[in-house]
């Protein structure tokens, strides 16, 4: 099945305007934005035909054309990256079987977090979407707790069936728990990695669901999916001793760039 990579980008953002164009210092010194180092997660992917940066902003599309990336340009009305997405796949008239949705954010990706998501969605022919999931350590639960109590939106949390079907995504850190772990140990929380494949015949219908109340609430666009009776599959994937987080909010810069350097990525 041909894969296609799309990066949704947008840099009118509430929380952090201009997230895409933020410069991460790696463990060299080395300073590049958080587009470009997107982008480089995406390139890194094993089995992919085609990798493109999908936004509707001029200066994102120069910075991205910079470092070679292929740009395609996308509808202001889009409302989040799923909706991008699906604009892209029309835009570029893909036939690809496989469309991945690398979400800018997410610099620290692996590329056998993609890789594993392209492989069950090729094992799953019932699903719709597959997203990838990651068991907490301590330090990432720890982590969630104190975005929380400190007002901020943090990772989303997931929760699954005993077949790996998605029951509920959540800003909120679910399951509850009222253990105390420490930085190395295993907890029952999921972190939900901001990467999805969808089938486009599924990614296509999208746009035509309206918002669901689940969605508006938590502001996640895989609920949409969920409330429309679709099948999201969650793929746990082995972190292999590398840390995982997400931008989302200014304070996350200097956690990433920390990671970075202990993780030695230039």
């Amino acid at each position: 099945m041909s894969v296609l990579i799309v990066i949704p980008a947008r840099y009118a953002s509430t929380r952090y305007p201009a997230k895409p164009l933020a410069e991460l210092k790696g463990a060299t010194g080395s300073s590049r934005s958080l587009i470009q180092r997107a982008w480089e997660a995406a390139k890194a992917v094993n089995g992919v035909d085609r990798v493109v940066v999908a936004t509707d902003d001029d200066r994102i599309k120069d910075a991205a054309e910079v470092f070679g990336a292929e740009v395609v340009m996308t509808s202001e009305s889009c409302a989040n990256g799923t909706e991008r997405c699906a604009a892209a796949y029309e835009a570029l008239g893909s036939d690809a079987e496989i469309v991945v949705n690398l979400q800018g954010d997410a610099p620290l990706t692996p590329h056998w977090f993609v890789e594993d998501l392209v492989t069950a969605m090729r094992n799953a022919p019932d699903a719709d979407i597959a997203t990838p999931i990651l068991r907490c350590d301590g330090r990432a639960l720890n982590g969630f707790l104190a975005d929380r109590k400190a007002g901020r939106v943090g990772g989303t949390t997931a929760v699954f069936d005993a077949n790996m079907r998605a029951m509920y995504f959540s800003k909120e850190v679910v399951p509850f728990t009222s253990e105390i772990y420490a930085d190395t140990d295993e907890t029952p929380v999921f972190h939900h990695v901001g990467v999805y494949a969808y089938r486009p015949s599924a990614l296509l219908d999208y746009r035509n669901w309206k918002v669901g109340p689940l969605e508006q609430l938590e502001g996640l666009e895989q609920l949409r999916f969920m409330e429309q009776g679709g099948t999201v599959r969650c793929v746990e994937v082995d972190a292999k001793g590398r840390q995982f987080w997400e931008l989302n909010n200014p304070e996350d810069v200097p956690v990433i760039e920390q990671m970075m350097l202990e993780m030695g990525i230039e």
